[in-house]
């Protein structure tokens, strides 16, 4: 029993927060009732007949957190095939950490609408961005931020490919799968990734349903793969041009969200969720511009590296929602770069910035930047590659310093 308590007291979710009493036995949902009622009975309701004049859209937006997502359904009489089409609309703040009582009214724009792929069409999910009641935007509002960038550097075409890893959790915390009673599975990480078999992979089913739905609903799905902790798996969104991908990428966590939510598992960006003996969880960005990818792009890849290195403790300051847990996956260990130590190199995986072995033989492509946690915003890090690497909005290029925390 000691030894359990041990374990569990070491697990980073748990240090990352303070007051935490800790019982021997985990129960973080005890059962999920979710997953216990019957979708048979759901079905029977699901398959009712709308009018044809009335419209589902479930609104999604990012909360005080910065990380969790929230929803709300509203009745149209047509589907919005457009963000400009669907109206604006507005909810309580105050109870998701972003206004106060007092001041509690907060807007939604709409931003970007998908078929939703729990109720199919003519239904819609639309993601929207949250406005303060005196019209500035909410503190985890950072789309208006890489928008702004993506509109400004329009000419240069910013392309980003995001990879966002992600670990499954029984309902109790522990990992989906793995030894009850605080144990690790007896497998080789080296077998687990793309691995195949239920010795080596749990959660296919989720992972899956996730990638058909995500299709469905049009984000810019590219694939799958597990990875190298068991239980842990990533997806991938784009190569896309401007805000697309980190739209997407925000969407298809919400997707997420929702279908191991119908499983009875919770899904954990956590950077280091089994501590420091394990691997860690993070989210890629693939990077490029116009420059990047024509003749003689490599050089301007050079130089936007130098200034990548010049800011590298700016980036990563906010390349994660808590600073010290992306500091325990950046241990310099399961191909990782140190935290506070910026590199880069050839086909290297223990480097910040990772170039493909045959860019510099083309003498063009793109970087990819291994800093990001899996729990960071996609907004304000494809923001920053660009504020960095080509300049803040009115700078006039250069990578002048802008305005991020």
């Amino acid at each position: 029993m000691e030894s359990l308590i041990q374990c569990i007291t070491r697990s980073p979710i748990l240090q990352s927060f303070k007051n935490v009493r800790v019982s021997s036995n985990r129960h973080m949902l005890k059962q999920s009732i979710n997953h216990i009622m019957s979708k048979k009975v759901m079905d029977r309701y699901m398959r009712l007949p709308m009018p044809c004049n009335k419209v589902l859209a479930t609104y999604c937006w990012i909360d005080g957190s910065g990380i969790n997502m929230r929803c709300k359904d509203r009745i149209l009489s047509c589907t919005p095939y457009s963000a400009d089409a669907a109206p604006g609309w507005a909810f309580d703040g105050s109870s998701t950490g972003q206004a106060t009582t007092a001041n509690s009214d907060t807007n939604l724009k709409a931003c970007a609408v998908y078929r939703d792929p729990f109720r199919l069409e003519p239904h819609v999910l639309v993601l929207a961005e949250v406005y303060m009641g005196d019209g500035s935007a909410a503190k985890t509002n950072h789309r208006k931020f890489c928008n702004d960038l993506c509109e400004y550097h329009k000419a240069e075409e910013p392309w980003f490919g995001l990879e966002q890893e992600y670990t499954m959790l029984d309902v109790d915390g522990w990992g989906l799968g793995w030894p009850k009673g605080g144990g690790f599975p007896a497998v080789n990480y080296e077998f687990s990734y793309c691995g195949i078999g239920a010795k080596y992979i749990a959660g296919r089913d989720i992972c899956e349903a996730h990638t058909k739905a995500c299709l469905y609903a049009g984000c810019d799905f590219e694939g799958t793969n597990a990875e190298v902790m068991f239980a842990c798996w990533e997806w991938q969104i784009g190569t896309t041009i401007g805000i697309k991908a980190p739209d997407d990428m925000w969407m298809s966590r919400y997707i997420m969200s929702r279908i191991s939510e119908d499983y009875g598992v919770v899904v954990t960006y956590h950077p280091k969720p089994m501590g420091p003996k394990h691997p860690g969880v993070g989210m890629h960005h693939n990077f490029s511009t116009k420059r990047m990818r024509n003749d003689g792009g490599y050089a301007f890849i050079e130089e936007c590296i130098k200034r990548l290195e010049k800011n590298h403790m700016k980036h990563m300051k906010n390349y994660q929602h808590d600073e010290q847990t992306n500091r325990m996956r950046l241990s310099g260990k399961f191909e990782t770069a140190p935290f506070d130590k910026f590199s880069w190199g050839i086909a290297n995986r223990k480097a910040s910035i990772r170039l493909g072995r045959n860019i510099k033989e083309k003498g063009k492509g793109f970087m990819e930047d291994r800093r990001p946690a899996g729990d960071c915003d996609p907004y304000l890090v494809c923001g920053l590659l660009m504020d960095t690497c080509l300049g803040s909005v009115g700078s006039g290029g250069g990578g002048k310093k802008g305005c991020c925390k």
